[in-house]
């Protein structure tokens, strides 16, 4: 089977896509894969990184105000749509699987133009522009919210969850608090905005050393690269508690998952993905500089279950973080109550879904 899977821009489009090709791998030994992206995007790094074959295409997402730049968006698109038909064409493609970002826009709707199965997945509670478009010329769609399905044509619709979900499962938890020098005994909260951080949330996070250091618990801080040499000027001033561990990004995020009680954290579909396949309660912080502010909505679909507390950045201070966290962590039956509520959200067999999907095209196509 020749498979060709596009997504980029952002970390939240690429590693379901991997999470994906690597269950294929698992399902499918004789799957050959091809993954197109664009040159600039983070994509380009990250699947190469994984020696998957990798082309581009250039295409630039639409401005969503009136710009002389969204007519070369189009033209940029039609070329990107003729480039992408002799890609796939020359790769012989039995199946093309979109995950998200304006790169997928040109190479899905190539692939429908030639009659090739197409499949787009669709992570977050709303679409983003690229998968409304897509959706009239797809054969399949996957989702991840319940609420994400009213947007597309119910007959196309499956939902699967997202496949990085079943990456985080049978993890080390022990060897992933130890490998970041937290203690065993005691709740561990973790605290991140992100592979960049979040400059709101590591403000609050500051203002709030003192009383984490007064409390039972441990603190996990993730800064990000971007903001760990300013925090660590910060924190010298104002000292840091033993209990407290700032790290400036982790690269065994999985493992370390497995490990911790509480996570505080942007919505990302992602990132909530991975909290409910684990069962981890959480505190989310949407980032209201997203398209659609998609993340508070994200964020509504596991608070509105018990699954989380919503914290927005316009209401976020040091002293009603320590009070959330305090609130969860230091009582049982709260977390435990999370806990439940998370798991029963989580699709663990997330990427073996949208693979059962894929096949399913596929066969109908061979018919």
């Amino acid at each position: 089977m020749r498979i060709v899977v596009s997504g980029g821009g952002t970390g939240g489009h690429i590693y379901p896509a991997l999470a994906l090709i690597r269950e294929i791998q698992k399902e499918t030994r004789d799957a050959e894969f091809l993954y197109i992206g664009t040159e600039k995007g983070l994509e380009s790094k990250i699947v190469t990184r994984e020696n998957i074959p990798f082309k581009s295409i250039h295409i630039t997402g639409f401005k969503r105000k009136l710009s002389f730049e969204n007519v070369k968006t189009i033209y940029r698109f039609l070329k990107g749509v003729r480039d992408s038909k002799k890609i796939l064409k020359q790769f012989k493609a039995d199946v093309v699987i979109g995950t998200g970002g304006y790169v997928c826009g040109p190479v899905v709707y190539a692939a429908s133009k030639l009659g090739i199965p197409t499949i787009i997945h669709e992570q977050n509670s709303v679409p983003g522009l690229t998968n409304k478009f897509l959706s009239r010329f797809v054969n399949a769609i996957a989702v991840c919210f319940e609420e994400a399905a009213e947007f597309f044509p119910k007959d196309k619709v499956t939902m699967t969850g997202n496949p990085r979900a079943s990456e985080v499962l049978g993890q080390d938890g022990i060897k992933g608090r130890l490998s970041v020098g937290l203690s065993l005994k005691i709740p561990t909260v973790l605290i991140f905005g992100g592979s960049r951080g979040a400059r709101p949330i590591n403000e609050a996070v500051i203002k709030s050393l003192a009383e984490f250091g007064a409390r039972k618990y441990q603190v996990l801080y993730v800064t990000g690269d971007a903001h760990f040499e300013e925090v660590q000027k910060e924190v010298q001033l104002v000292g840091n508690p033993e209990n407290v561990i700032i790290k400036p990004f982790i690269h065994n995020m999985p493992e370390v998952l497995a490990g911790i009680d509480l996570t505080v954290a942007r919505a990302g579909a992602t990132t909530l993905a991975e909290l409910t396949s684990l069962g981890i309660p959480s505190i989310l912080i949407p980032s209201p500089y997203v398209t659609n502010n998609h993340q508070e909505k994200n964020a509504r679909a596991l608070s509105d279950h018990g699954a989380a507390q919503i914290l927005l950045e316009k209401e976020l201070t040091g002293k009603k973080l320590v009070e959330h966290i305090d609130q969860i962590l230091m009582d049982d039956k709260v977390l435990n109550e999370m806990k439940k509520s998370a798991l029963e959200l989580g699709i663990p067999d997330a990427a073996k879904r949208l693979y059962n999907v894929m096949e399913e095209l596929v066969k109908q196509k061979q018919k």
